[in-house]
Order: structure tokens, then sequence, then C-alpha cells
């Protein structure tokens, strides 16, 4: 995006030297005509030969590089400089190159008709030749050689104040036409007025410091929240020779009102600690442009210490798009309130300046009633248009100031169109760039020469982007108009204030007059609605964290870039940033999940049964509930009904296992679903399903048990009283004596009292219901 190397100097361009033969072309039809008309042709030169040639005024291409100084006055030289290009087929001789000056121009619509003829046609003015002039001996075809012209002011005999066309022409003779004559001409303007105008314009420039969207949403794991670039193509802007770097070394010493995308102040904030940048592969590696970063911001921060800085919403969102497609769908506005409110913050944070917020800036100035309404909604009381949106009454012969009212309480600042158009095109080429410069102070001048007497304030606001080379030449002219006797400087706050003229155009135009091809790049309503779902996410997210600003304010300014204007005539790009927004969501909110479950098997008829929740985020979650549900709720009881849910609170990086006890009727599988909800029970993540299988013991299989148990106390019965029986019989037939006369068991009885009997008192299994908290096999 910057150009390193695009100073003065530089050549012409090819497409500009097609145009000029072509108008040369065009320029010698009639003098074509005349030759076929009269039966010869000069010289005797065949016909197919000058069919063939670059012919006439644009036989050689004459280039101006430079033209010092842009605006003189009494007692300076003024000194052209440039380059020729003989396009023709012929060897031009005896050749000199001169100034011509012309007459004065009568207004600014003169100046445009005179650029639309600035090379070709015949020649015009008076040339300064004698010893003004610079000879060129030979100049043969498709070569090149440079020249420089030096006349002082006097010379010149320029009268009365205005705007003067200044041509550099090239007269010499080629060998089919051996007489002097015109061969190259190249026009632009000179401004004259040597003394200090009575009543000077009062001109606001506005300098823009706008990038394009370079963050993701995405932020590293760690507490500091590494941010992540897309590319490194941000530190290349603001490097040495960047274009960033190049708008600001070329605004400092300028009288300008500083306009600033706080997205790009955040950005390059980013930019001054560890971040990482993406790969094409998906890949991240480590960034090592902090101190780029640090030396700009660094910078910046002197730059506007003393000077008024009027910060846009939050990534310039495109306020057209807004409203002619984002106010259809719900919550789009409220985007944009978002964005204002975090311009101020971000200002103040990184800059250490209060910015002026009141401003709203639409693509290009083009305006209609819904582009006000929508502009003004978030705060803005003053809109930046421009005068070929609100076009000026034809009655009106003079260009007014540029604020003016247009209705409820709103302020409209109309820049000029010319002024702000002026340095749109290629400036890369020295020629194209001094063009540029001198029609520029033309316009200007000749503003100030319409009303000389009326004190108006005039805003200049260029394109959002200029590039490197743009930005020099809108120096260059800014400084030459600054020190002119006919304009200075204004911040834009003094021109918002300065008094209306009551005969300036003050209605808004209609939608049906807003320009197609600025519709054109419109963000479409689909857009907007992707915008809006992906906040439904994160509004839904949002509830459950414990610490959720970490994730609402980058989703939160991710969203307003979105919509930021410089998405125009990138629609592919725009769908790829939506989309990269809403895919990274969507993978935060999966690492808050339900662990799959297989089937649950009950062996009893009442069991617990887990579930596993899994928190793979840095920070934990918390406002979630858990819900078990049976879909058979007669058959298997969650809780007591047919449901059951539980509250959680899981720390980052943790799993927790929720328990819910259940209690079965009967066998059989059946199906059960957990699912989350936040607090105001809209669901969480998808649901999960799995089988309880229930194998509780049958009723057959219980009577079998007991009847076993029955047996086994009937045998132990028997053996009981068969003992007692022995025992009382050989009670009856007496006890035998041992040898001191003491009774005493016979040899090989059994004791009635041995460990080994059956205890009489053992008590059937139980058959009831096994109690809680019995594992359960999954």
């Amino acid at each position: 995006m910057a150009e390193a190397a695009d100073f003065h100097g530089m050549t012409p361009s090819p497409a500009r030297r097609r145009l000029r033969r072509t108008g040369a072309l065009l320029a010698g039809a009639p003098v074509l005509a005349a030759v076929a008309l009269f039966g010869g042709s000069p010289a005797g030169a065949a016909p197919q030969t000058l069919a063939a040639d670059a012919i006439g005024t644009s036989t050689v291409d004459v280039a101006v590089n430079s033209l010092t100084p842009s605006a003189p006055v009494d007692g300076d030289t003024v000194t052209v400089t440039g380059t020729l290009k003989n396009d023709g087929k012929q060897t031009v001789n005896n050749a000199h190159v001169a100034l011509r000056v012309g007459s004065v121009l009568g207004g600014r619509a003169s100046i445009d008709a005179a650029s639309r003829h600035a090379a070709g046609g015949l020649p015009d003015g008076r040339e300064i030749g004698g010893k003004y002039a610079e000879k060129i001996s030979k100049l043969a075809p498709g070569s090149t050689q440079t020249f420089s012209l030096s006349v002082p002011v006097k010379e010149l005999n320029l009268g009365a104040d205005g705007v003067y066309r200044l041509g550099v022409a090239l007269t010499g003779q080629t060998a089919i036409r051996p007489y002097p004559q015109t061969l190259g001409i190249q026009r632009t303007f000179l401004p004259w007025q040597p003394e200090a105008a009575g009543t000077k314009t009062k001109t606001t420039f506005l300098w823009p410091l706008i990038s394009q969207t370079h963050l993701t949403a995405e932020t590293g794991s760690d507490e500091q929240q590494t941010r992540v670039f897309h590319d490194d193509s941000l530190a290349k802007e603001i490097a040495p020779g960047g274009r960033l770097q190049q708008m600001l070394a070329l605004g400092t010493p300028l009288d300008v009102t500083w306009v600033i995308d706080p997205d790009l102040l955040a950005s390059v904030d980013a930019m001054t600690r560890p971040y990482r940048i993406k790969q094409p592969d998906g890949t991240e590696v480590a960034g090592k442009n902090q101190a780029v970063a640090k030396q700009w911001l660094n910078d910046l921060k002197n730059a506007v210490a003393d000077k008024k800085v009027v910060a846009l919403p939050f990534a310039d969102p495109d306020l057209a798009s807004l409203a002619h497609n984002g106010t259809k769908v719900t919550g789009s506005l409220g985007h944009l309130k978002d964005a204002t409110d975090a311009a101020t913050t971000t200002v103040e944070t990184v800059l250490h300046v209060k910015p002026d917020t009141s401003y709203a800036w639409p693509a290009d100035g083009a305006i209609d009633p819904s582009i006000v309404n929508v502009a003004t909604s978030a705060g803005a009381d003053t809109v930046i248009a421009r005068s070929d949106s609100l076009q000026e009454r034809s009655g009106l012969t003079y260009t007014p100031s540029a604020a003016r009212p247009i209705g409820s309480g709103t302020t409209a600042v109309v820049a000029d169109a010319r002024l702000s158009e002026a340095f749109e095109g290629d400036m890369t080429g020295a020629e194209n760039s001094t063009l540029a410069v001198q029609k520029f102070l033309a316009q200007s001048l000749m503003i100030n020469l319409q009303e000389p007497d009326n004190e108006r304030s005039i805003v200049v606001a260029p394109q959002r982007m200029p590039s490197a080379s743009q930005a020099q030449s809108m120096a260059q002219a800014i400084k030459a108009e600054q020190d002119s006797g006919w304009s200075e400087s204004q911040d834009l706050a003094a021109a918002t204030k300065a008094k209306p003229d009551p005969r300036a155009m003050t209605r808004v135009p209609s939608s049906r007059y807003y320009p197609s091809s600025l519709r054109k790049q419109q963000l479409p309503r689909s857009a907007f609605e992707a915008i809006q779902d992906t906040q439904n996410k994160l509004t839904s997210f949002q509830v459950i964290l414990t610490y959720p600003s970490r994730v609402v304010t980058p989703f939160g300014r991710a969203m307003d870039r979105q919509m930021s204007t410089s998405w125009r005539g990138h629609p592919t790009e725009a769908r790829a940033f939506r989309d990269g927004v809403a895919d990274y969501l969507t993978s935060l909110t999966k690492r808050v999940r339900l662990i799959e479950k297989s089937e649950a098997k009950l062996s009893g008829r009442s069991a617990t049964i887990p579930v596993t929740v899994q928190n793979n985020l840095v920070q934990g979650v918390e406002h979630l509930v858990l819900r078990l549900t049976s879909t058979n709720g007669t058959r298997l009881k969650i809780g007591n009904g047919p449901y059951d849910e539980q509250r959680l609170k899981i720390a980052g990086g943790h799993s927790q296992s929720v328990k819910f006890t259940t209690t079965s009727n009967a066998n059989g599988r059946v199906p059960v679903f957990a699912q989350l909800y936040t607090d105001d029970g809209q669901p969480y993540g998808p649901e999960v399903r799995f089988d309880v299988n229930v194998t509780e013991i049958t009723p057959t299989v219980m009577l079998v048990m007991a009847g076993g148990v029955l047996l086994l106390v009937l045998a132990g019965f028997r053996m009981y009283t068969q003992r007692k029986r022995a025992a009382a019989q050989r009670a009856e037939e007496g006890p035998d004596d041992g040898p001191n006369g003491e009774s005493g068991p016979e040899s090989g009885e059994d004791d009635p009292e041995q460990p080994s009997d059956p205890t009489p008192d053992t008590a059937p299994e139980s058959s009831d219901p096994s109690g809680t908290g019995e594992r359960v096999d999954r």
C-alpha cells in the first residue's frame, strides 16, 4: 500500500502520452482535411507518411515536471523544468523550448475547460523567447531531453490579479517540414496576486489518518490477550517511507485539521506490544515491529499535541450503507453508537488528547435524508458533505461558505468538490503532480477573486486514504496556499461556526440522486444480517463468562470493523472478514460443551447418572444450568420428575461432572437428553442424547431366591431339633463316670455349641430396593 519512491522528477505516464497523441490527431484533423481539399501536402510529404506519424503540436511530448514558485510575486523568477520526448518519426532540428503566457482566465469554469485542453492544439499566448529560451539542436525520434527555463516575473508582463495560462512550447522543424513550427506544447496555470488580498479566504484542509482493517477478532490465551493481525501490511505503512509515515511527516508542519480513525490508533497501539501475524497457511508468527509502532505513535502524539483532532466513529463505519441497507436489520444502528463511544476512549487513551466526535463523514461527502438521519443518530450534529452532492442554485455566481444549516439542528459542512478531488489521480509522475498543484492553486485564487470583499470559509476534504505520492502533492499545494496572499488557514471547528451564506443551498437532495457508482459499492443487507447474527451469538456467550469484557471488547470492535467504509470496492475481502469473525466466535462457544456419553446401565431401581461439562476457555464460566430430561418419566424419573437441573460454575481449563439421581419403575432402554441453558432460559450449545438401560432384578428371580433361603432355614432347623433329641436321649441313659467321678462327653460326640453349626437366627436376604449412590456402568 505504500509507495516507496514516488517523488518529483519521474517521467510522464505512457497513458498520458497516448491521450496527448489522440488529442493531437483530432486537433490535426482540420489541417489534414485542408491538405486533401487543396490536393497536396506540406513539403511534398506523402499522405500515408503523415498518417503514420505523430504530427502537429503533439509531435514532441512536453512534460512540465516542476514550476517554482507555484504562486510567484514581484521580484521572483519563475523556473520551469521538464522533459521533451520526440514521439514522431522524423528528427527535430533547429528547435528551442520557451514559455508562453496566455490571457487571464475568467472564472472557475474556464479553469476546468482549460485543463481539458492542456496539451496539443494551436499554440496560444505570447512566447518569452530570446535569452529565456533553451535551444535544442537535435532531438532524434524516440529520444528524450531535459530542459530548464528561468524567467523573471517582470518579463512575463502579467497584468491584473488572476489566473494566467502558462505554456511550455517547443518550436522546431523536421526534414519533411523544414520551417519553424510548434511541435509540442503543455499548458498549466500560473496564479498571480503579488499583493496580499484585503479579505482573504479562510481555508480548512482535512488531513485524514485512515487505513484498512488490520486486526482480527482473535486474541491469545495469555493474560495480555495478545492481538492477531491479518498480515504485516500496517507495519509497512508506518515504517519510514510508508504511506502513513509520509502522511504524518508531511502533515506535521502544516496547519491542517487531523481526521483520525481510532481503529488505526488501536491497531498501532496493539503493535507496540507482543503481537501475532497470520500466515497464508493458517499458522501464526510473532510480529517484530514494536519499535516502528512506538516511534510512529510518539511522532503522532507530538504532531497533534496542540492541534484539533476530529475522531470518526471507531473503524470509520459506512454511513451510506448503514442508511440504505443496515437500518432494515434490527440492531444495526446500535453498533454506530458503540463505535462513537469507543472513539473517544481510544483517542484519549492512546494520544492523551480529547477528540471532537461531533462530525460524521459519509463516503465522498454524498448525502441524502436517510444518510443525514443515520449520521446524527449516534450524537454527531455536523455532516461533512461535498458540493457535488449539495449543489448550489444556478443563479449563484460565487462559491459560498462551507457551513450551512440543513434542519433539525444539523449543520452540513460542504467541502469544495474541485479542491477536494484535485489529487485523486496518479501522482507518481512528477508532471501529474505539478499540474495538479497548479490547478489547485488556480481554483483557490479564483474563489477569492469571485467576491474579493466577501469573506468566506472553504473546506477541502480529500480522499480518505491518499497514497504517499498524493500526500506529497497535497502537502506541496497546502504549503504554497498557506504562503500565498489570498488564503489563510482555519480549523474545522471555526469553519463550522462561520456565518452561513443565506443564498447557499440548504436542502438535502433526495435519495434518488445518490450516485449509482457509490451505491454499487455499498455493503449489502446480507452483511448487516451477518453482523447481527454474530452479535446475537456474542450476547448469548457473554452471559456465561466470569470476565465478559475479555471477549465483548475485541468482538465489539471487530463488528465495528465489519461496517467500515474501507470495504468499498472490496466485497470479497469484506465477506471473508465477516466470516472469519463469526467462525472464531463459534469456535469459542464450542469450548464450553457437554461431553458425549455412552449408554448408561442401571442395575438397581435407583442410581446416580454423572454428566460431564468441559470448559476449555481460559476464563471460568458460570450462570449455566445443566438439565437432564427423561423421555419417559413414568419408566425413568430424574430427580422427582421427568427432568432435573443443576447450576454450574467451572474454572477455566477444567471439567465438572454433575450427578443426577434417577429412579426406575420398569426395565428397558429410556432415551435421555442433556442440555445446557443460560440463566434466561436460552439453550447453550447442542444437546447430548444417550440411553439409560434399566436391568433391575425381576420378581420371578426374587421368588426363587427367597425359596432357596427358606430351604436353608428349614434344613438348619431340622439339624437343630435332631441334636436336641439326641442330647435328651443321652441324658436319660445316664452319663459315664470318669476316674475322679466327673462326668464328660463321649468321645466322638458333637458339641451342640460348635462354631461350625448353622446359626439359628440367620435372616433371609432382603428384597428391598438398593440405596442411592450406587455406581453406574457407562
